[in-house]
């Protein structure tokens, strides 16, 4: 990450040109990277130091030079054929970024030392952005609970979002953008923080229809209280640990349950269940994350009732006794779009096996993903 504070855009209402991006090119990110080293020395570890003998002394390398920085930050990526992250936009730089060792953010951005920020997550798939608009309606809501003020009017973050893609050539995989109170100091409070901050990058991903079935657990793991849980916010240790834990005991995911003894989402997923009255039911989103994708799935399900393979489809509260007693289970993502569960903590759910309608349900989703309406799906041109 990069060290010295850097100058932001001004908000949105004092610019005059919010519309026009551009893609800085080697030379331009070079004398960023110039002007940004020539104030700072980087500490590093010294390969060589690293290798040395137990109890000799460690010597920390230091830069001092913005040449030998970038050929440092270079060496990752030089052997690399395929970038995992062909491109990235940065509100601090002003522009869309190609070179992957370059995309860096500051570290005195209060995303990064106080977690003050705030992120979402668009498909990329076909050539087709999935549910942007969605995505960036939740993503602004949880701005606002995070009293966050964007640097940009709506409008335009969906055009560096959209031009962000194209520019990526990336035809399969997630765009992933954050709204930080930006850079300034190392303050809890952000009143030193001259304006936010936008950042987005795109990943290269080849995520597939899941149609294997997985065990989980119950997180031994807290779940974030209402008002932290129901915000898209960076703070994702108790996800990383929910999910750590479920690694440990050779599970996939884990599942959290409320305060109450219901049934509430998993670390990054929401998660549905099929009835032995075939009802398709998901929990009640008052406590947990508003997955898109989720919400999505209940507005899709009621093609199977009219084709009389589901009996209804709610959202409702479920005891840890009613959902594992269920006939089918699943979590439900967007990169899934439904991840069949077999098994809760060591025991079946219904026979054990993948369920019919989960597969159902998975092909209703991943058919609107692949050719649904232009509402919700964006199509992105790769040639401007």
């Amino acid at each position: 990450m990069q060290m010295k504070k850097m100058r932001s855009q001004k908000p949105h209402n004092q610019r005059t040109d919010s519309t026009k991006d551009s893609i800085l090119n080697n030379s331009l990110l070079h004398s960023i990277a110039k002007w940004s080293v020539s104030t700072f020395l980087l500490i590093t570890m010294d390969t060589k130091s690293v290798e040395a003998e137990n109890g000799s002394e460690f010597k920390a390398h230091m830069f001092s030079s913005s040449s030998e920085l970038l050929q440092k930050l270079q060496e990752k990526w030089s052997s690399v054929k395929k970038k995992p992250y062909p491109a990235m936009y940065s509100s601090i730089f002003g522009g869309i970024i190609l070179d992957p060792a370059m995309m860096v953010i500051p570290i005195d951005d209060h995303m990064v030392h106080r977690g003050h920020g705030v992120f979402d997550t668009a498909i990329i798939l076909n050539g087709y952005l999935y549910e942007l608009d969605v995505h960036l309606d939740r993503f602004l809501r949880s701005a606002v609970s995070a009293r966050i003020s964007s640097p940009f009017p709506r409008s335009t973050l969906r055009s560096i979002l959209v031009q962000l893609t194209a520019a990526s050539q990336c035809k399969k995989g997630t765009l992933r953008f954050w709204l930080t109170a930006g850079p300034g100091d190392f303050l809890l409070s952000p009143a030193g923080c001259p304006t936010s901050a936008f950042y987005a990058v795109v990943i290269d991903d080849d995520f597939s229809q899941c149609k294997e079935g997985v065990k989980v657990i119950t997180s031994s793991i807290p779940m974030k209280p209402r008002l932290f849980a129901t915000v898209k916010n960076v703070n994702y240790l108790p996800n990383v640990l929910a999910k750590m834990e479920a690694e440990d005991k050779g599970a996939s995911a884990s599942i959290w349950i409320d305060e109450d003894g219901y049934v509430a989402e998993g670390p990054n997923v929401n998660v549905a269940f099929i009835t032995h009255d075939k009802e398709l039911v998901l929990p009640f989103f008052d406590k947990i994350l508003s997955g898109c994708t989720a919400k999505r799935l209940l507005e899709l399900a009621p093609k199977l009732v009219e084709q009389g393979r589901l009996k209804s489809v709610k959202t409702a509260n479920l005891t840890v006794d009613e959902a594992k007693g269920a006939a089918e289970m699943m979590y439900v993502g967007s990169t899934l779009p439904l991840l069949p569960i077999t098994v809760w903590d060591e025991q079946p759910i219904g026979d054990g096996n993948v369920g019919e309608l989960t597969m159902a349900l998975s092909d209703l989703l991943w058919e609107d993903m692949v050719a649904g309406p232009e509402t919700q799906r964006h199509c992105v041109s790769y040639d401007q």
